[in-house]
């Protein structure tokens, strides 16, 4: 049997007849850039999420930047961030001009520790940016009481969390601003790049639109230099259709879990994913813990199994940011997590067979 770390194929042979039309509307209408089906969806995703606004724009790390640069934040800010995500969280606080300031992630959960974001705050503190990792909320309970006596931003990172709620909230709507993102691998996915912004302040969607599109609502109107960043109309009408399963696709993702949670208790060496209390996770990522990361990875591989590592090096050890000088006694569990991590195949389309194999592949290496 072979077992990919994700199968878009699969999918897309699902909902073919739905796919294939949409792009051929969009085609044949010429609707590629903004739109008709661009506006669609943004109203359809903004209803759907319980949001007043949604902007989208080119990709999700534009969806941070974009956020960042429409609450004014650059030179001589500082934005408080978690040690573990990609590199696009923490270098959009950098493009800005603002410093990134890293924190360490909490000990059962991969998400920013809120017991550790104090302790960075100084007067230049603007904002944070919690990422809900692997499908998984952040504690945004206490991480917006923190921004809230402070006096910071919240902006979310929800690129792999669409539709994860925290009591009963979605993630994305807590702080100023949700940004998601919409690579084809996501939970909600396009066949490209894609990316959007969801929030219910008003004064913010305005400019956040506006610095998407060359600071301009009207055209030939520009009030502001923005960029160029833009949801085109294929991606626009992909997603719309895709809205409509990814409830159900979400589901899919939990049962899957609880199966591999099933399947692989009692395996000495292998440290399964907790789910935080009053969360639904959402499983964009299914990461067990081992010490041999890397032999149980290739004995993996040459089973037929494809793995993943997110992320093997944790943001404040990337080259990027040596400048920082951060050593690995400043994030001691996101420096531990990298070497131990290791992401299983999930999506939707796997079945009980597929999942029974990799754990009874892991249980064999365990022997």
């Amino acid at each position: 049997m072979k077992i990919p770390f994700v199968d878009l194929q699969a999918q897309y042979q699902l909902i073919k007849e739905e796919i294939d039309s949409a792009v051929s509307r969009v085609i044949a209408e010429t609707a590629f850039v903004r739109g008709k089906y661009v506006s669609e969806f943004e109203n359809e995703f903004a209803k759907v999420y319980g949001v007043e606004h949604c902007i989208s724009c080119g990709n999700g790390t534009d969806a941070l930047y974009i956020t960042l640069k429409a609450l004014g934040i650059g030179p001589g800010d500082e934005v408080i961030t978690t040690a573990m995500s990609w590199i696009s969280t923490s270098q959009t606080i950098s493009q800005t001009g603002a410093k990134v300031v890293f924190v360490d992630v909490d000990q059962n959960f991969f998400t920013l520790d809120p017991l550790r974001i104090e302790e960075k705050i100084t007067e230049k503190t603007r904002a944070i940016v919690p990422v809900h990792l692997y499908g998984q909320a952040a504690d945004m309970e206490r991480i917006m009481a923190i921004a809230n006596s402070k006096g910071l931003f919240v902006i979310e990172d929800c690129a792999q969390a669409h539709f994860a709620t925290f009591r009963d909230k979605k993630v994305g709507t807590f702080g100023v601003a949700g940004a998601f993102s919409f690579y084809p691998g996501k939970n909600l996915g396009a066949y490209g790049d894609a990316g959007a912004i969801v929030s219910c302040d008003e004064k913010f969607s305005v400019r956040a639109r506006m610095f998407a599109n060359h600071g301009s609502l009207v055209k030939h109107q520009h009030e502001i230099e923005g960029i160029n960043s833009r949801l085109d109309g294929l991606q626009a009408a992909i997603l719309s259709v895709k809205l409509h399963y990814i409830e159900k696709w979400n589901e899919q993702r939990r049962d899957l879990g609880k199966l591999y949670d099933q399947l692989l208790t009692g395996i000495n060496g292998v440290l399964l994913p907790k789910v935080r209390e009053g969360s639904e996770h959402v499983y964009h990522l299914y990461v067990i813990q081992v010490d041999s990361r890397d032999e149980l990875s290739k004995y993996l591989r040459n089973e037929g199994i494809e793995t993943g590592i997110h992320y093997p090096v944790a943001l404040p050890y990337l080259n990027a940011y040596r400048y920082l000088h951060h050593g690995p006694e400043e994030f001691p569990l996101a420096y531990t997590y990298q070497s131990k991590i290791l992401s299983l195949p999930m999506y939707p389309e796997l079945t009980f067979d597929m999942v029974d194999f990799v754990a009874q592949a892991i249980r064999q290496y365990y022997r």
